[in-house]
């Protein structure tokens, strides 16, 4: 019963914006590290951003590095990712991910997340 819940996909233009969410239940957020994932047509599962227990330090992948920001509420049990100027490339199926950590942010195939959301998509496209 313990998950981690994504919202917030849809389908974008170029330059525009979308804001996720990726909502924890059965658990409390604020033990754990978090980190968003990006699956991209015909493309590795691969680590976006990641944001440590308590929202100190944030990591982003040099491709959204400027146009995403990762922030939390653990009081609302939530991680969310802004992701401002979007381009095509940006587009797939997003997951949020954690571990219990102050910090973590590792490979899809390291296997060594725990919780892993259904994952939204986010489709950039005219």
């Amino acid at each position: 019963q313990l998950q981690l819940v994504e919202s917030g996909g849809g389908l974008v233009q170029p330059g525009g914006s979308l804001k996720l969410s990726c909502t924890a239940s059965g658990f409390t957020l604020a033990s754990y590290a978090v980190s968003w994932f990006l699956q991209a047509p015909g493309k590795e599962r691969e680590a976006v951003s990641c944001i440590s227990r308590v929202g100190n330090f944030r990591k982003y992948v040099d491709s959204v590095k400027g146009r995403f920001n990762i922030s939390r509420d653990n009081a609302k049990n939530t991680v969310t990712l802004q992701m401002n100027s979007l381009k095509p490339g940006d587009t797939g199926v997003y997951f949020c991910a954690s571990r219990e950590a102050y910090y973590f942010c590792s490979g899809y195939k390291s296997g060594a997340y725990v919780q892993w959301g259904q994952g939204t998509q986010v489709t950039v496209s005219s």
